[in-house]
């Protein structure tokens, strides 16, 4: 059993031309995206899981994360620490953290979320393909830290050294019985800075991408029968509940124990975007959730619910909900996310 050790319960969720780009200098600050501009949808880009695309795809997209952790944040008046429009994606999780977790909100405010992640990706860092998903049960049986996805040559690298909590720095987020729990020593993050975080801090804090493998927990969440067991849930409340799960060790659901598994800053529930996986991760929950919306499309693609919140006066999530990320996007409407092959999100999995 995994004991806490300076852990709070929350803490539980647990390249070659864009290299050339100068470094963050001021810019502008850039209106809201709008993934509406364009109200068609005819040939929707399709997500591949990681390990399928070639290697001049994985080099496209490793770049164009590279990229956008070199051009220059736009945020900087409601997030004084950030540097990168990287630290811009990652600021607004940290200050939407509480409203959009444990509500029924979770599922469309991350798959806009990624969507707008994607799109920046795009636009302003010239990829020109589709954001990757990690189906980490294809890793669960074998040896977790040779999964593709940490590959140092075309992959997003690997596990940190073994720290011991006790010996890591205070604010970092730490959950004992890990593996690893230092900064990634290898793969094109090795050198990546974050500036925000660790919890809820959105001030300047220069500190390294940490990893530290929980494995004790991966083969029992990423099994077959856990994810099967997941996609035959009858309603929107019940599938995204046992998807998203709780912050308690044995209630993590498939959304936790990714988190948890990789560790380190991706255990961070506010601040978990610093990780660059981060948004494998929730394509594939999202994947998850595409999935479950299609063995009964008729009913579930504007089957939406849930509080929205944790307190007492907390309102019932609805399709006319509005979807929040600040001033990173425009606000959208539930019902305009529900589906992902129109309007605004347009893409498929492959």
């Amino acid at each position: 059993m995994i004991t806490l050790q300076r852990v709070t319960a929350i803490s539980l969720f647990l390249l070659p031309a864009f290299l050339s780009l100068p470094s963050r200098t001021a810019t502008a600050p850039l209106p809201p995206l709008d993934l509406f501009s364009n109200s068609t949808c005819t040939a929707p880009p399709q997500r591949k899981e990681w390990r399928t695309l070639p290697p001049h795809e994985k080099q496209a997209y490793l770049a164009a994360v590279l990229c956008l952790q070199r051009r220059a944040s736009t945020l900087r008046p409601t997030l004084p620490g950030a540097v990168s429009r990287f630290d811009d994606f990652q600021g607004v999780h940290i200050q939407h953290m509480e409203t959009v977790h444990l509500n029924g909100q979770f599922l469309p405010w991350h798959r806009y979320f990624t969507a707008v992640y994607e799109d920046a990706l795009r636009v302003q860092c010239g990829f020109g393909g589709a954001q990757p998903y990690w189906d980490w049960t294809l890793d669960a049986d074998g040896v977790w830290a040779e999964s593709p996805v940490f590959s140092p040559i075309d992959g997003f690298g690997g596990n940190g050294p073994y720290v011991p909590c006790e010996d890591q720095p205070f604010e970092a987020f730490c959950i004992p019985n890990g593996t690893g729990g230092g900064c990634v020593p290898d793969g094109p993050f090795r050198n990546l800075t974050l500036h925000l975080g660790p919890g809820q801090n959105v001030h300047r804090n220069d500190h390294c991408l940490r990893r530290n493998f929980h494995l004790q927990s991966i083969q029992y969440w990423f099994s077959a029968s856990e994810v099967a067991q997941t996609l035959e849930e009858d309603s929107y409340v019940r599938f995204w509940r046992r998807l998203e799960g709780l912050f308690e060790v044995h209630r993590i659901g498939l959304h936790g124990a990714g988190h948890l598994g990789v560790g380190g800053t991706l255990s961070d529930v506010y601040s978990s975007p610093g990780d660059p996986l981060f948004y494998l991760h929730h394509a594939n929950l999202d994947r998850l959730w595409w999935q479950w919306q299609q063995l009964n499309p008729t009913e579930r693609l504007t089957d939406i619910s849930g509080p929205d919140s944790q307190g007492p006066t907390a309102r019932n999530v609805t399709l006319q909900y509005e979807i929040d990320l600040g001033k990173l996007a425009l606000k959208v409407k539930i019902a305009d996310v529900m589906h992902i092959g129109r309007r605004a999100l347009c893409y498929g999995y492959a």
